[in-house]
């Protein structure tokens, strides 16, 4: 599990880490606040829950951006090498891929959260 980490680049994968830090963070501040029965008003709840699934949808973008970052410096070190193996491509390929893989990763499950505390918060209302 460190090897990815480190494959994939400290600089992303840290920012994609601390991202799916505050998705979780915000799901139990939204839990206690439905078990609490904090959301009098209308639409808070919608809007606390959005804040799940916009942060996951932050760290899915962040993954991508993380990616094209990591193959635009392969093409340039494949540009300045001239000759390249298709197997080192597919292997920087591979590398790359780290990032968009965690990124939606993290978003699909700020999206179940935020699916099951809808469904949740809907049944105690």
């Amino acid at each position: 599990m460190f090897e990815l980490f480190y494959e994939g680049g400290a600089l992303f994968m840290g920012i994609l880490s601390i991202l799916l830090l505050l998705v979780i963070i915000a799901t139990v501040s939204t839990v206690t606040g439905i078990i609490g029965r904090k959301f009098e008003k209308p639409g808070s709840f919608n809007q606390r829950a959005g804040y799940i699934r916009a942060v996951g949808l932050f760290a899915m973008i962040t993954g991508i951006l993380g990616q094209l970052i990591g193959l635009y410096e392969a093409f340039i070190a494949i540009q300045n090498a001239g000759d390249i193996s298709p197997a080192l491509v597919a292997g920087g390929f591979k590398v790359s891929m780290i990032t968009t893989l965690y990124g939606i990763f993290i978003y699909l499950f700020s999206l179940i959260l935020w699916f099951v505390m809808n469904v949740w918060y809907e049944r105690r209302a």
